[in-house]
């Protein structure tokens, strides 16, 4: 079984993507080489633009979360799509800039924006700021004074939803790093805060309950929380928030054991629940912003390796050597998390052999994964490992100072290189 939609297996038993031969594409790039199938992002983009235009009657925005994937042509893809942009910092703000993107549809995330940030951002008239804290709306207040500027705003609200998922990617519940709480009065006491602050505009609300969630029923729970917030909001002050952004973080498949739900039944049964939640609460069906990353952008990328070395421990575990490793996934280090790989030229061989995938780092912890059951493998063997489109170019490092690799695009059975492997002058570049 195949992890994602766009890989098949060739003629000559090597895996595609996109319909382009792996084996083909590790020859012409070397490995490690990051490869993004762009029909697929297109095709996650688009349904998800439809789901809006369905389940709201268009009254929406998708904002694609850029720090799952970001670079100049993913900003342009999304751009050509009619998706909007999530971004985190500085450096993404200025790539959406040299992309040419639409601030109007920028939402800007944070929960310690630096004023050269906020300056920033304010300067680009970025479409929405979303505010983390009193003292971030304070300083952006008198920023947006000195620019002669109206800042449009959000607040990042705590829902205090669980969404069961790793603790580091927890983002809803109370105790977290992110945002204003609900059953403190924190969250009110800044909407009042904002509404007194000449030179912000209160647009909307925020929340995100955390990532790789497959189940629909905390989505649809936080949305209710997050509408009965807005008629409080209604009720003790007067002010109608216009606005609902309700995140991103749907799962996707990175193991057979992974079951994702269909994302447009998300958008469903969501969609229900706000309308029921509006009708009853006596407010207006504010306008829905969503911001998918990790479900747009990860099941289209693919992570190839060449097998170094195989080191088999009688009784212990076999242990694959690749030319990559935790500098550019760094994930399993952090989180454990499971992927699915193959042997890129004996795809349609059995998986007979059960390995751990080890980096090439001075470090130990230095894995791809363990326990992973692979084709027979040998040195020069190209190891493709699946779903690695999300968090894995984003998180990449330079540790031990090895060089980021090259990703590239395909589609309709061309490629192209989207950002350059790093050489080492790279590597130095900043030393003085």
């Amino acid at each position: 079984m195949l992890v994602s939609e766009n890989l098949g297996v060739n003629e000559k038993g090597h895996l595609t993507t996109g319909g382009v031969d792996t084996v083909e594409l590790a020859k012409q790039y070397g490995t490690p080489l990051y490869v993004m199938d762009e029909n697929l992002i297109r095709k996650h983009a688009q349904s998800y633009k439809n789901s809006i235009d369905k389940f709201y009657g268009g009254n929406g925005l998708v904002c694609y979360a850029s720090k799952a994937f970001c670079c100049l042509e993913m900003c342009r893809v999304m751009m050509d799509e009619g998706i909007g942009l999530d971004v985190v910092s500085i450096g993404e703000l200025y790539t959406a800039y040299k992309a040419g993107v639409d601030f109007s549809k920028v939402c800007f995330h944070g929960n310690n924006k630096t004023d050269e940030e906020l300056e920033y951002a304010v300067e680009l008239k970025v479409g929405r700021i979303i505010v983390d804290n009193s003292y971030e709306l304070e300083r952006l207040d008198k920023i947006a004074e000195k620019k002669g500027i109206k800042a449009n705003i959000m607040f990042r609200i705590k829902p205090g939803i669980d969404a069961h998922t790793h603790d580091f990617v927890r983002t809803g519940q109370i105790d977290s790093k992110f945002g204003f709480a609900l059953e403190t009065g924190e969250a009110m006491e800044a909407v009042k805060l904002a509404l007194n602050c000449p030179n912000v505009v209160l647009k909307g609300l925020h929340c995100h309950i955390g990532s790789q969630i497959f189940d629909i029923n905390p989505f649809v729970e936080a949305a209710q929380v997050m509408l009965k917030f807005i008629a409080d909001i209604k009720n003790d002050t007067g002010h109608e928030i216009s606005e609902l952004n309700l995140g991103g973080g749907f799962g996707i498949m990175y193991t057979e054991k992974d079951d994702p739900v269909p994302y447009e039944n998300y958008m469903e049964k969501v969609s229900v629940a706000v309308k029921e939640s509006c009708e009853n609460l006596g407010i207006k069906l504010p306008f829905i912003l969503i911001e998918p990353g990790r479900s747009m952008a990860g099941p289209a990328g693919i992570t190839l390796y060449t097998c170094g070395g195989v080191k088999n421990i009688p009784n212990i575990r076999t242990y694959v050597s690749v030319d990559g490793g935790m500098t550019d996934n760094p994930r399993y280090a952090l989180y454990k998390s499971e992927y699915d790989a193959l042997v890129a030229n004996k795809a349609d061989q059995p998986k007979n052999t059960t390995v751990t995938i080890a980096g090439k780092c001075c470090e130990s912890g230095d894995l791809v994964g363990e326990g992973m059951p692979l084709q027979e493998v040998q040195p020069g063997d190209i190891i493709a490992v699946c779903a690695t489109g999300a968090y894995n170019y984003s998180m990449s490092s330079n540790y031990n100072r090895v060089p980021k690799p090259a990703v590239v695009f395909v589609k309709d059975g061309q490629s192209k290189v989207v950002i350059k492997r790093e050489t080492l002058d790279d590597i130095i570049r900043n030393d003085i």
